[in-house]
């Protein structure tokens, strides 16, 4: 009998120090319903409000709104049409960029509103606030605090024009109800089934849901547009929409997290279109969860330095709010608008932009040499002109590549050095670090009209041990740009570069190596891209035909930036 007593007196104790209330917006723009859920200090008086928009519709979400309440503001959480009280169909990511801006705009004429608006939150709360900037900057918004920032189209449901299983078990956890499908989307054996289902069978991937028995027309929507069109630009700023984005904001993403591409799109681009912008970054060892929340002392296996432990959700939001909404002091951490935590040095390091966070770069040919069981990654460039040769039967279910490229852990003991090209530098003979993002310049033939490829970057430590850097998976047809498919020529000589990696920051230790592994992508996670040339989600395994065959030659390289100190 006591447990119910002591939730009875919490929320008689929450009760008489905040004031909640419940609200349904009716868009003047088109009557969708939005669901709004205020808290506010009783005591208090006009204040700023600080709003989270959210597809997340939790009956917890008022302790959301609590922290900011708590915090000296008024705390607002407004979900997507759909959800909540709402009663309009739940379609994500398509009406963000109008209904954030009523939410903001009735924000603003309440009587305990200072006029003064801020939003922050994660993922798709991240997504929201660069989606109310889309078409203009509403006179309340002040500031954002976009952290792992989903960018549909870039980073979900497909990163460099490839798309990922795990966003179709995401579209029921949040369209199956009001709320969220919790139930769905712990079913973990069932998800694992399914896309071990779909590998063996060699089913198109556009034939997912029919496996599942569930047919799914978000998904098929997603599908359809595997180039970043007019339907993906529709939803968030795109290129000169940036420039119209004149307040300051604090974007805040992690070396593991899954949404760095996405956040680092919105940075890039609107430092791109507006290079005076007010736009703060800070990067760590943090994943998607540390990243929006709160840093973890051990990030799959690795013991994070001191100075990385941060609080972001609680603490540096907070701490940029009462700087920008009422005039306190900067948080310190912000030095300089680029702050990336240096792992393994225990310390930040503070740039003015994101490329100063490199000042040099070493350039490492793959070489034909052999290096014990692995390719060399050498610092010279091979005498004579020579291929490497990469081949992946797609007919052969018997096997996987580029299954584990996932950093998860991030120090491995061992990893399978027959799964792929492997190249590796000689031992470093002192301390570097490596800050950035590493490239690839490579020259090959393919006996395909496309193929996707991964390169997963590892520093191999002088006790044997594997710590995984940074990877990329991309697609040879959207190399150039993700807007234009542009097909190879099967027998002829493609220059292939890429740059959009994963930053990190970390101290390489003296006797290590480099480590460099060169893939196709054949497993349960992703599209199978046949190389047929068709659209690649109506690929089968009856397309395999003949493996693909890469000759990657031996003047292609790697380039990894570094930061020299001094």
């Amino acid at each position: 009998m006591t447990e119910p007593l002591v939730y009875r007196e919490a929320e008689l104790d929450e009760q008489r120090r905040y004031l909640i209330t419940e609200d349904l917006i009716i868009s003047p723009l088109d009557g969708a319903e939005l669901s709004v859920i205020t808290v506010r200090k009783r005591t208090s008086g006009v204040l700023p409000a600080i709003l989270i928009f959210t597809i997340y519709a939790e009956n917890n979400n008022k302790n959301q709104a609590m922290i900011a309440a708590a915090k000296g503001y008024v705390g607002v959480i407004a979900t997507s049409r759909g959800k909540g009280q709402s009663t309009n169909a739940i379609e994500p990511y398509l009406h963000e960029h109008k209904d954030v801006n009523v939410v903001i705009d009735w924000i603003s004429r309440q009587p305990w509103c200072d006029g003064q608006v801020g939003m922050y939150g994660g993922s798709y709360n991240g997504f929201a606030q660069w989606a109310a900037l889309k078409n203009g900057v509403h006179p309340a918004l002040k500031t954002i605090v976009p952290s792992v920032s989903a960018a549909p189209g870039i980073d979900v449901p497909m990163e460099n024009n490839i798309f990922f299983n795990f966003p179709y078990k995401w579209i029921p956890y949040v369209t199956n109800n009001r709320y969220l499908d919790v139930q769905a989307n712990l079913d973990r054996s069932h998800w694992k089934d399914l896309e071990n289902n779909w590998y063996q069978s060699g089913a198109p991937f556009a034939r997912m849901d029919s496996l599942d028995g569930k047919p799914n027309k978000l998904f098929h929507e997603w599908i359809s547009h595997p180039t970043y069109d007019a339907y993906w630009q529709s939803m968030i700023p795109y290129r000169e929409e940036f420039v119209h984005i004149t307040i300051p904001i604090l974007t805040t993403t992690g070396y593991y997290d899954d949404g760095q591409p996405g956040a680092l799109y919105y940075y890039r681009e609107h430092l791109r279109y507006r290079p005076e912008a007010e736009h703060y970054l800070v990067i760590g060892p943090y994943d998607h969860w540390g990243a929006q929340s709160a840093s973890v002392p051990n990030l799959r296996g690795y013991e994070i330095d001191e100075v990385a432990t941060l609080n972001i959700r609680e603490e540096l939001a907070f701490e940029w709010f009462d700087y920008i909404l009422k005039g306190g002091s900067k948080p310190q951490l912000l030095i300089d608008k680029v702050n990336v935590q240096i792992m393994g040095r225990n310390q930040w390091l503070h740039a003015s932009n994101l490329r100063a966070i490199a000042n040099d770069s070493l350039t490492f040919s793959l070489s034909t040499r052999k290096a014990g069981n692995s390719y060399l990654l050498s610092v010279d460039k091979d005498p004579n002109p020579d291929f490497i040769p990469l081949a992946i039967d797609f007919a052969d279910r018997s096997d996987q590549a580029n299954a584990n490229y996932y950093p998860w852990p991030i120090i491995r003991e061992s990893i399978d050095l027959t799964d792929g090209l492997i190249f590796q530098t000689e031992p470093f003979e002192e301390d570097m670090i490596m800050s950035g993002s590493f490239s690839g310049d490579f020259h090959l033939i393919s006996n395909k009209k496309d193929f996707d490829y991964a390169v997963t970057l590892y520093e191999l430590t002088p006790d044997g041990n594997y710590f995984h850097l940074s990877y990329h998976i991309g697609r040879a047809s959207f190399a150039q740009n993700r807007e234009s498919r542009k097909l190879l020529k099967p027998g002829e000589v493609t220059h292939l570069t890429f740059g959009n990696t994963r930053i990190n920051s970390k101290k390489i230790a003296r006797g290590s190596r480099l480590v460099v592994v060169i893939n196709g992508n054949k497993n349960p996670y992703a599209q199978i891209n046949y190389g047929t040339g068709q659209d690649v989600s109506l690929e089968s395994i009856r397309d395999a035909g003949e493996p693909l065959q890469l000759d990657l030659r031996n003047d292609s390289c790697i380039r990894i930036p570094i930061f020299r100190e001094g």
